[in-house]
């Protein structure tokens, strides 16, 4: 019996960034930049929406201002509640990558996964933060993620999130199959240039290794004042069988929608027996290390 799901990826340029506004008009502006890509997808019959990594603003790890802390919000909080008023309208799961104060001085890159009633089921927090130059100084902005890897069980699927620099291990994704998850969504903020060519190898061979489908999300744009790179979009669904079937464009703010069928995932698993046949008491190593 087929369980067909409709899911959609939006990837967004910023319409002001720093120095052209303040941190509050600059996270409303790219809010209601969104809404209506938001509100196409729920006209559109989306099941489960997701957006890229720190949607409500710019990416602004190139610099090393502690203003930014100043754009961290509470979970459950102003963002995350128009998100769950949204996702109640439109039946629609919505998983929202925000950047998360838990209290003073303690920050987080999360993913609040919002189910279709608008009940906030969890969150991810990226665990893996990068500090490598030029331009993602990540660490001086996040600590790293407390919550392992977290599989939710929303209305039409069990849905994982792993956030950019997570998808460069193997491990975490690893883990997010054996919890459970069908779809893992990994929402990032990804330039021209170093890491390009691991765009469509690592996420298509995770998906391929664990058997599970996959949505990819980039911004798109060149970000001021940074200037750190274009933002290539690229956006994509990927299957259990590591072969991506729907993408977005390099330039455009995009909305992608794909529908596709998670029987799929038992379909490839009955072939390739990777879960069967892994050998755990095998890699003691790994920890050690």
């Amino acid at each position: 019996m087929a369980r067909k799901v409709k899911s959609g990826l939006i990837q967004m340029s910023v319409p002001i960034s720093e120095g052209e506004g303040s941190i509050t008009e600059i996270k409303d502006a790219m809010i209601q930049k969104h809404i209506p890509f938001i509100e196409n997808a729920g006209k559109q019959g989306v099941q489960i929406l997701c957006l890229q990594e720190i949607f409500n603003g710019p990416y602004f790890c190139p610099g090393q201002s502690n203003d930014w802390y100043k754009a961290a919000e509470p979970i459950p909080g102003k963002t995350t509640g128009l998100m769950q008023e949204l996702a109640k309208k439109h039946n629609m799961v919505i998983v929202v990558p925000i950047y998360e104060q838990e209290m003073a001085g303690v920050l987080y890159n999360t993913a609040v996964v919002i189910d279709a009633d608008g009940t906030i089921l969890g969150k991810y927090r990226k665990n893996h933060i990068p500090h490598v130059a030029p331009g993602f100084y990540e660490k001086y902005f996040f600590k790293p993620g407390n919550l392992g890897y977290p599989v939710f069980q929303t209305k039409y699927a069990k849905v994982g999130v792993y956030i950019c620099y997570d998808r460069h291990f193997p491990e975490g994704a690893r883990e997010l199959g054996l919890n459970g998850a069908e779809i893992v969504y990994n929402p990032s903020a990804t330039v021209a240039g170093l890491s390009q060519y691991l765009w469509k190898l690592e996420q298509p061979a995770h998906a391929a290794a664990n058997g599970y489908f996959m949505g990819c999300i980039n911004r798109v744009g060149i970000e001021k004042p940074w200037n750190i790179g274009k933002f290539y979009g690229s956006s994509y669904f990927v299957d259990p069988r590591g072969q991506i079937f729907a993408q977005a464009s390099e330039d455009n703010d995009e909305l992608l929608v794909a529908e596709f069928d998670l029987e799929l995932i038992d379909e490839v698993r009955s072939v390739w027996q990777f879960y069967r046949d892994r050998r755990p008491e095998t890699y003691k190593g790994i920890g050690a290390f």
